[in-house]
């Protein structure tokens, strides 16, 4: 093509072949060059340096993608982009699946849309439900949890072979006194003011229409603690209980689907080892890479505030 080209300019030859004339120009300085002049593979220092310590970080949680991971990165020192890790991870085919962040993104618009007033400090929303696992053993076991909406705080489990109204509970109980370790205290002393009437706010506990929380004991025990308001969502309306279901996931999907659970023994030990993961390691990403604790224990590090102030 070259040869033919040189009885007429460049031009003419362009319009007659119909190349565009910058790629024939590119093409003859790439021909002219050999192979040096050949684009890429660029240097890559930060990438270089930084692909075991992504892989190891990957291999530690696999269930987590390349935010994530980044966000644990920078929380534990190590100053690295979110592309530089999302490239690092690439490099060994660690990446998650393509769809992983839109699912991701479905969770989170049921979260937003949970509640027109979002809170704005931890025990204002409760969410509480129950999720079903089956044990290698063949038992069939019900977790119910508390998680508090604005935190993500996971409060602790109550596991049964039922889910009645009296382990619906023990979930509160369980809940109520995890509040009040964390904040040395009762519970009535731990609860947000109202800057309108300058009274106490009640916890809005927000449940689903389930059985366990439509019945009389339920319903007694909420009369007998005068810090909690029983909200249910909507019928057929599970996105009212966005959190609560989202943090049922990561359990099942982040920890024990990834391993044999043969007894009830083990379940409950390794929910409660992912509750202190959840709670005090794994990076959320609706809270801007923080952990729950870490909100809970300085809410104005949650987005929702900084975003305000600035």
């Amino acid at each position: 093509m070259i040869r033919a080209q040189a009885a007429m300019p460049t031009s003419r030859f362009c319009e007659l072949t119909g190349i565009p004339r910058r790629t024939y120009c590119r093409w003859q300085a790439r021909a002219r060059g050999g192979p040096a002049s050949a684009k890429g593979p660029w240097p890559a220092p930060v990438v270089d340096a930084a692909e075991p310590l992504a892989a190891k970080y990957a291999a530690d949680w696999p269930a987590w993608g390349h935010r994530k991971i980044h966000w644990l990165m920078r929380a534990d020192g190590h100053t690295l982009s979110a592309s530089s890790v999302e490239r690092a991870l690439r490099r060994r085919d660690l990446l998650q699946p393509v769809d992983y962040q839109g699912q991701r993104r479905e969770h989170a618009k049921a979260r937003k849309a949970a509640f027109a007033e979002q809170p704005t400090t931890p025990n204002e929303v409760w969410q509480l439900d129950f999720s079903e696992y089956e044990t290698q053993g063949g038992g069939i076991w019900r977790l119910a949890g508390v998680t508090d909406y604005f935190t993500k705080y996971e409060h602790g489990w109550h596991i049964s072979p039922s889910c009645t109204g009296t382990d619906a509970i023990e979930a509160v109980k369980i809940a109520i006194a995890e509040a009040e370790r964390l904040g040395g205290g009762p519970l009535a002393g731990l609860l947000p003011v109202s800057g309108e009437t300058g009274k106490i706010r009640r916890i809005k506990l927000v449940t689903d229409n389930g059985g366990a929380f439509k019945g009389a004991a339920f319903a007694r025990f909420i009369a007998s603690q005068p810090e909690l308001l029983h909200i249910r969502t909507r019928a057929k309306s599970p996105g009212q209980n966005g959190v609560r279901e989202r943090a049922f996931g990561s359990l099942k999907y982040e920890h024990l689907y990834r391993q044999e659970i043969e007894d009830l023994d083990q379940l409950a030990r390794e929910a409660e080892h992912y509750r202190h993961v959840f709670n005090h390691v794994r990076p959320h990403e609706a809270l801007a890479g923080h952990r729950p604790i870490e909100i809970y224990r300085t809410p104005t590090l949650h987005p929702q505030l900084s975003n305000q102030d600035q």
